[in-house]
């Protein structure tokens, strides 16, 4: 038994809330709608007289959305990326699902990325689509269905997780920046150290797992890992990298260890999903799939060492 249909307001005043909380004014929200300021005024009216509550107050000749309805803005926003993605789905694959993936590209396109064709030849009726995001987001305001996330899980609050893969690191430079050889790590702390802008505890943890006291480490910062690499393939300096993303550059003794120690573990990759909504199909067979994929003990030789 269904339950009672509820009221939804129109489609036209909730765009009108969303783009006006956007853009920041009426009138740039008006352009983007191809309506008039006066037009995009009364579709905001019309949803305050339907919902019954204040929703803007006028300074001047321009419109400002109250905090409530900032807040009811970015539920809006989401929900109107979802229904957009869901439509774009259906016209993609109309026989099967989609699923919406959040990756780290370093992550995404050395680990994910070359698995997917299992995946695919599995599961040929959905559509694994994947967008970038370096950071913890909101599942209520983002049209994703799971990312990937690196880190303690219970860092993400409201989500279920999957782990994947523990992340054994090491330190890595080009051969002409290590005349002499490896180095111990109070050496090491002398030449130029390469940071990741999303892990400005690495280094610092690295060092301390090695039971060296540092002060600050003061080196150039990227943004992700590819051009991390590539700063040290050219020498700029020494990088603390994951094993599984420099099999080539190791191999080919583009890149060699800056230290005799052995690589250490500081996290590990997760799968996660928000646990207040039902599991799709399409993310049950994913789910069903990446565990089988999963190496929850990867780097078993590795130097453990506790999160920060």
């Amino acid at each position: 038994m269904t339950g009672p249909i509820r009221p939804l307001p129109p489609t036209q005043a909730l765009r009108a809330l969303e783009a006006l909380d956007r853009l920041g004014s009426a009138t740039a929200a008006a352009a983007e709608m191809n309506l008039t300021q006066s037009a995009v005024s009364r579709q905001l009216k019309t949803l305050e007289d339907q919902l019954g509550v204040a929703l803007f107050h006028r300074e001047g000749r321009a419109l400002r959305l109250t905090p409530q309805a900032h807040e009811f803005a970015q539920t809006v926003r989401g929900a109107l990326d979802r229904i957009a993605q869901g439509a774009m789905a259906l016209r993609l694959t109309p026989r099967g699902g989609a699923l919406s993936l959040a990756i780290l590209p370093g992550f995404g396109m050395r680990w994910l990325v070359p698995r997917l064709p299992d995946f695919a030849r599995l599961h040929p009726d959905v559509t694994v689509n994947m967008a970038t995001r370096l950071r913890p987001f909101s599942f209520a305001a983002e049209p994703l269905d799971a990312a990937i996330h690196f880190g303690r899980p219970e860092a993400w609050p409201g989500t279920r997780h999957l782990n994947l893969m523990h992340e054994a690191v090491r330190p890595l430079a080009a051969p002409g920046l290590l005349t002499a050889g490896p180095l111990e790590p109070a050496a090491l702390m002398r030449l130029p150290l390469l940071h990741l802008e999303s892990r400005p505890n690495a280094w610092p943890r690295w060092f301390a797992a090695q039971g060296a006291v540092t002060g600050p480490l003061p080196g150039p910062a990227f943004d992700q890992f590819g051009a991390l690499i590539q700063a040290a393939l050219y020498g700029l300096g020494v990088a603390l990298l994951p094993d599984y993303m420099t099999i080539r550059e190791r191999r080919d003794g583009a890149l060699v260890d800056a230290t005799d120690r052995p690589p250490a573990v500081l996290g590990a990759y997760h799968l996660v999903w928000p646990d207040d909504r039902a599991e799709s199909a399409s993310l049950r067979a994913f789910l069903d799939w990446i565990a089988t994929e999963a190496d929850p003990l990867h780097g078993p030789s590795a130097q453990a060492t506790s999160e920060a």
